[in-house]
């Protein structure tokens, strides 16, 4: 098939990557039954806004799952009651357990095909990488109480999330850069029920509600000595990256030795 073709036969759809934090550290038995609660609490989220089984494309990853709904869908819903029945059925399913499912989730919107294998498209590729980003991981790994991080691409945030609507907490998301392979993107990090923001973005404590000014995202801090970048992960923790750190911190990480699982 010609890239035309290919292009005439993509969909809009919004897409859902989850993955499971820290599945490469369970046993047999306990993966077994986290890909059963997995399942369960993602089936729970989709039909709490009228989606039927069957109705979503959906791949198994196996610690996570990728979809792509139908492009009649309202994506409001799904940054919406959808993300908050998910954190329920989390939350009720972790209650009084040693071992809590503690996902990840990445979503995004745009142009999506279905070769017959798989979805295939850009926006699958940056659903995956916001859900797998630096930052993301870091969140978790610091705040170690916390099941459910929703991380939305900036076209999502700006188009849908902003909007607000019931169950949707614009103001609660804050914008971070999301540097990996071909991707270099501002996101939009949120913990449900949560009022304040789990990271912050580079430069300036910026939180949801728009950009500072204009249509554009906030300029990107350079530093002397290596012109990186810098962010905040968790509460405490500075991250630079190839820069010359100015000021006191209270934790570094060198994506040179690795990233949190």
């Amino acid at each position: 098939m010609s890239s035309t073709g290919a292009s005439a036969g993509a969909i809009h759809r919004l897409v859902v990557f989850g993955d499971v934090v820290g599945s490469g550290r369970l046993g047999m038995d306990e993966k077994r039954l986290t890909r059963a609660a997995m399942y369960e609490a993602f089936g729970e989220a989709y039909a709490s806004v009228g989606i039927e089984p069957g109705t979503v494309h959906q791949e198994d990853r196996g610690d996570g799952i990728l979809a792509a709904l139908r492009p009649d869908v309202p994506p409001a819903l799904m940054v919406g009651r959808w993300i908050d029945t998910l954190y329920e059925s989390l939350r009720e399913h972790n209650t009084g357990r040693r071992t809590p499912l503690r996902m990840r989730v990445g979503m995004n919107a745009g142009l999506v095909l279905d070769d017959g294998r798989g979805l295939v498209g850009r926006a699958v590729d940056l659903a995956c990488r916001l859900c797998d980003s630096a930052p993301a991981k870091q969140i978790m790994a610091d705040a170690q109480d916390v099941d459910l991080l929703i991380v939305v691409s900036d076209w999502l945030y700006r188009n849908v999330v902003v909007e607000g609507g019931r169950y949707v907490e614009p103001t609660h998301y804050r914008r971070a850069a999301v540097v990996a392979k071909e991707t270099d993107e501002d996101a939009w990090f949120h913990v449900p029920r949560r009022p304040e923001p789990p990271v912050g973005p580079e430069g300036d404590a910026q939180t949801g509600g728009g950009p500072s000014r204009g249509d554009g995202s906030p300029p990107r801090t350079a530093h002397a000595g290596g012109g990186g970048r810098t962010y905040t992960a968790g509460r405490d923790m500075q991250v630079v990256e190839g820069a010359t750190i100015h000021g006191g911190f209270t934790g570094f990480r060198n994506d040179g030795k690795g990233e949190p699982a």
